[in-house]
């Protein structure tokens, strides 16, 4: 990334933004007399860079893996049944430990629980990349997960407590939703072309040489945080909230590859509602919680991290419903369809600089809004696709899809954490990262069933194959398009009241 382009992102907050000339950040230069927009120091942007190269390294560990499962199940004898765990096994602690590691970062310090998360990350893909068999690599692949959920929103706290909340948030923010983007979709083009000229171990020994920087730069570059008194960590909360994330993703991961009515399925659900139902008594009733539920009564909070949870959701249930539409419909290969991928992705993720601007000069509100209503829109024209060409049409619409999908990424993290003390920021963002992994895991669940129930349906009333699926992958788009456009209204209309600068 170019000097001057990390000197954009980097851009502080304007004179007529009271709360940042209020609380300026170490290496931020205050408001100028005459109104200009001042700049950062070279230490603040260089732990800008830091902070979205951790993130870098995390966003594409989400997906660089998908295209080497075939390979790494027959070199390390994991067998078709059991190959999901390869995704699971990281899913679990990733998405299960993000409140709780958010939380411990703002109570015994975020530097320290960032090095902790990363240096975790680094030595489990080392011991990934040498797995000898099936069960030394997913037991690496959970410490890889537990180290990203530690890592995650310990860098996003680490990011908002250094920018003021304002225009200088929200450049930075904009740069970490491009960058989470980019992370994403290059990982998909990376797995392929990494597990096809030097093996699938090649997609984990990344994971290291990318940490390794980071973890050398950032004991030089990051200052601690300071609780205001010695912390008690609320341990039955930590627990129920745990127990309950936990549960809730791996009965959705399975039920992604298997069946809704699968015992364990159910069981875990049930699990999930009785443990989050806990945590909500527990939360109300101790003294020191682990998540302020008076913070989760705010609309900006609340509602914010609706947004996030339905564009992850839906725009990763997307990607699934096209990947089918390519491979299945096409005969594109996996390679070619990570291309398409990876071009729209591209093409999508300037939209995360161009994003915050708007939301300087129209409130996150109305950029979240709009975000998720172009998200929606082009979803739907999707519909169009048919069993002969279509892949112009996924190329053009879904860049502007994912593009409204950057929107509502960078607004829905500037509205979820604004109006908060820089105390609670662990505490916002990690409730940020659990709606994104959450969003990520819930959406391909649903509208796969959705899209499997429809095709056999039509397969039973005598449509061929192709037909079959089409008319699934056209449900689950417009089912897609329709859960996002309802969420835009009643977003709109929740926080229309809400000023955001």
């Amino acid at each position: 990334m170019t000097d001057d382009v990390l000197r954009s992102a980097a851009a502080t907050a304007t004179a007529d933004s009271p709360r940042s000339a209020r609380t300026p950040r170490a290496g931020v230069r205050t408001t100028a007399v005459d109104g200009s927009v001042p700049g950062l120091s070279r230490r603040a942007r260089l732990v800008l860079v830091l902070l979205c190269a951790a993130q870098f390294a995390m966003a594409i560990d989400f997906s660089i893996l998908n295209v080497a499962l075939p390979s790494l199940g027959t070199d390390l004898g994991l067998g078709q049944a059991n190959l999901q765990w390869a995704v699971t096994a990281f899913a679990l602690p990733s998405g299960g430990f993000l409140l709780l590691a958010g939380r411990l970062g703002d109570l015994v310090g975020r530097r320290r629980m960032f090095l902790a998360g990363l240096g975790l990350f680094t030595v489990a893909s080392l011991a990934a990349t040498l797995a000898a068999g099936p069960a030394m690599f997913l037991a690496a692949r959970a410490v890889q997960g537990l180290g990203a959920a530690v890592t995650i929103p310990t860098a996003m706290a680490l990011l908002t407590t250094m920018f003021p909340e304002g225009p200088a948030r929200n450049r930075a923010l904009g740069v970490s939703g491009m960058v989470l983007s980019l992370g994403f979709t290059l990982g998909m083009l990376l797995g392929g072309v990494l597990t096809s000229s030097l093996g699938w171990r090649s997609t984990m020994a990344l994971n290291v040489v990318m940490a390794l920087p980071v973890l050398v730069a950032a004991p030089l570059l990051l200052t601690e945080s300071r609780p205001e008194r010695r912390p008690k960590l609320d341990v039955p909360g930590a627990v129920t909230v745990t127990g309950g994330l936990l549960a809730l993703i791996f009965a959705l991961s399975t039920a992604a590859e298997s069946s809704w009515t699968r015992p364990e399925v159910l069981v875990a659900l049930v699990a999930a509602v009785l443990l989050l139902g806990a945590f909500v008594v527990v939360e109300q009733r101790t003294a020191e919680p682990l998540v302020s539920l008076g913070v989760l009564r705010r609309r900006t909070v609340a509602w914010g991290n609706l947004g996030g949870l339905v564009t992850f959701s839906m725009a990763s249930s997307l990607t699934f419903l096209l990947t089918l539409y390519m491979q299945e419909i096409r005969h594109l290969s996996p390679f070619e369809s990570g291309l398409v991928f990876g071009v729209t992705g591209l093409g999508a993720a300037g939209t995360g600089l161009v994003a915050s601007r708007l939301v300087n000069r129209f409130g996150s509100r109305t950029v979240l809004v709009g975000g998720l209503t172009i998200q929606a829109v082009t979803t739907a024209v999707l519909l169009a696709t048919g069993a002969a060409g279509g892949v112009w049409l996924i190329l053009v619409f879904c860049t502007v899809a994912f593009g409204g999908h950057m929107a509502a990424v960078v607004s829905y993290g500037i509205t979820a954490t604004s109006g908060l003390s820089n105390r609670e920021q662990g505490l916002a963002t990690g409730l940020l990262t659990t709606a994104q992994q959450v969003g990520v895991t819930v959406g391909i669940p649903i509208l796969s069933a959705l899209y499997a129930a429809h095709a056999a349906t039509l397969r039973a009333g005598g449509a061929d194959r192709a037909h079959a699926m089409l008319g699934g992958i056209h449900l689950g788009i417009a089912t897609n398009a329709a859960i996002v456009l309802a969420a835009a209204v009643l977003i709109g209309v929740a926080l229309r009241r809400v000023a955001h600068r």
